[in-house]
């Protein structure tokens, strides 16, 4: 069965389509985990008596883990196959969930939020392959972003949850079922999704251009009959076949060694699209809204709810995005989420210079306060309906095939690294000058503008074989388009 086309494209098969929603599970896992920790941090700073410095490391700790799993997700990826990493995945959320719920100290809790993060950190990599490689070319931007929306998906249920359970118990800090404190649960409920991954993970193929990558051409066939019966299959595995030829004539096979300061330029890209969707300070949003919007004038019940309300939102103008990205186009999206992010986090930084107080005591006077949540929101709606998806789209498209899951891994890698950087930092920034800090995010808000508009060709309408020719140095050699006539 597929779903009918009415403007002249392919069908698209339903079994694709439930693939991709099947390999977006991980990017749930991912929302989820990174996100629970917003309306645990307070009762968890309170139980272990934590300084400020220590509270940052212990929820950005993760995200280090998140580099790290990252990274290796690329190497187990091309060696044993898409699906293995996934089942490792499942495991690592499975086993921190409970590890974190049941922390008996600050260091054992640090301990399981590393192994937390590798598990966030192959999911990060793996579905974003996984469904790019799979998707026809039509609406791989489209299936592509669902990473996206199962990440936002993910933080709210994180958040709703977390609301739920705080306020069930009367706070995050009371005891609750079993005598377990609120907060505890928390982390404990992400055990469920993680289970329902790994289950996930025993039923889908494997990648048909990772079997093919492996010389297993029947079986990467028997896939594609299966999700694209009604594309030129002998093409997709030709296509396939020149790319890796191709990469093995310009370099070492597999390597991303080059020369742009020792990488491949297309890798660099990868890494800054990667660094500066972290730089512009989303996930203090999502990691410290409950504590900010607390800080501001709200009790702990009204900041949960807040932050469950800004998650909804993401959800929605990432359903915008999904919509838009293979009608519109890349650049032009990731352009107009610049100039928004930017100008929303410049109020927030003027919102906040005009606050009194310090630390737990600071106010936002007369309509600044207000303004500063509104700021907030139209903030993720930018970011959500834009660099949030559209990212990991480009990653999963713009690499060669030969090294598209460690390249993708490295940029990856460096998400987390800069993530850590700013969850890290935000604690002790915040501390110093809110206006400073939310002026910095503005600022880097404005570069990433920059940086698409004159390095960030659009891939829109291109096979993955395609795609990446844009980003070849000029007098590199690349594999010839399709001439006239010939099937796109």
């Amino acid at each position: 069965m597929s779903k009918p086309s009415t403007d002249g494209t392919p069908p698209v098969s339903r079994k694709v389509v439930g693939l991709a929603v099947a390999g977006a599970v991980g990017g749930f896992l991912f929302g989820f985990d990174s996100s629970v920790v917003n309306g645990a941090v307070d009762a968890m700073k309170d139980e272990f008596v934590l300084s400020e410095a220590v509270t940052g490391f212990a929820v950005a700790i993760a995200l280090l883990g998140c580099a790290l799993g990252a990274y290796l997700a690329g190497k187990v990826a091309d060696r044993y196959g898409r699906i293995p990493a996934m089942k490792i995945g499942a495991l690592l959320f499975l086993v921190s969930s409970i590890g974190t719920g049941l922390a008996f100290g600050v260091w054992d809790l640090i301990f399981w939020r590393l192994v937390g993060g590798l598990g966030i950190g192959l999911a990060s990599v793996i579905a974003p392959a996984y469904i790019s490689e799979i998707s026809p070319r039509h609406v791989r931007g489209r299936l592509a972003s669902l990473q996206q929306l199962a990440i936002t998906t993910g933080i709210f249920a994180a958040l709703l949850s977390d609301a739920l359970l705080a306020n069930s118990a009367g706070s995050a800090g009371n005891t609750f079922w079993l005598g377990i404190e609120a907060w505890r649960w928390m982390f404990i409920a992400c055990a469920v999704p993680a289970a329902v991954y790994g289950l996930i993970a025993f039923r889908l193929p494997e990648s048909p251009r990772f079997l093919v990558l492996n010389g297993k051409d029947q079986q990467a066939r028997t896939v594609f009959e299966a999700i694209m019966p009604h594309d030129d299959i002998a093409r997709h595995i030709r296509e396939i076949k020149e790319s890796i030829q191709e990469d093995e004539l310009s370099s070492k096979k597999g390597s991303l060694r080059g020369k742009a300061f020792g990488l491949q330029p297309v890798v660099w890209i990868g890494i800054i699209l990667s660094v500066l969707q972290q730089f512009v300070g989303i996930n203090v949003i999502f990691y410290y809204s409950t504590t900010l919007w607390k800080a501001v004038g709200f009790q702990e019940k009204d900041s949960l709810t807040i932050s469950v309300a800004t998650s909804v939102t993401n959800i929605l103008v990432t359903l915008v995005a999904i919509a838009l990205v293979d009608r519109v186009g890349r650049r032009p999206i990731l352009l107009t989420g610049s100039i928004g992010m930017a100008v929303s986090l410049g109020v927030m930084a003027v919102a906040f210079s005009s606050a009194t107080g310090t630390g737990p005591d600071i106010i936002l006077p007369g309509g600044w306060g207000p303004a500063a949540l509104i700021a907030a929101n139209v903030f993720v709606i930018s970011f959500g309906a834009s660099w949030g998806p559209l990212v990991w789209v480009l990653l999963g498209e713009i690499f060669p095939a030969r090294i598209r899951a460690r390249a993708l891994g490295l940029a990856a890698a460096a998400q987390w690294i800069a993530n850590f950087a700013i969850t890290l930092s935000f604690p002790i920034m915040a501390a110093g000058s809110l206006p400073l800090t939310y002026a910095m995010y503005a600022a880097f808000a404005a570069a990433s503008f920059f940086f698409v508009m004159f390095k960030v060709p659009e891939t829109n309408g291109m096979s993955l074989e395609q795609a990446e020719t844009l980003f070849v140095p000029k007098g590199a050699p690349v594999s010839p388009l399709p001439t006239a006539g010939e099937p796109k």
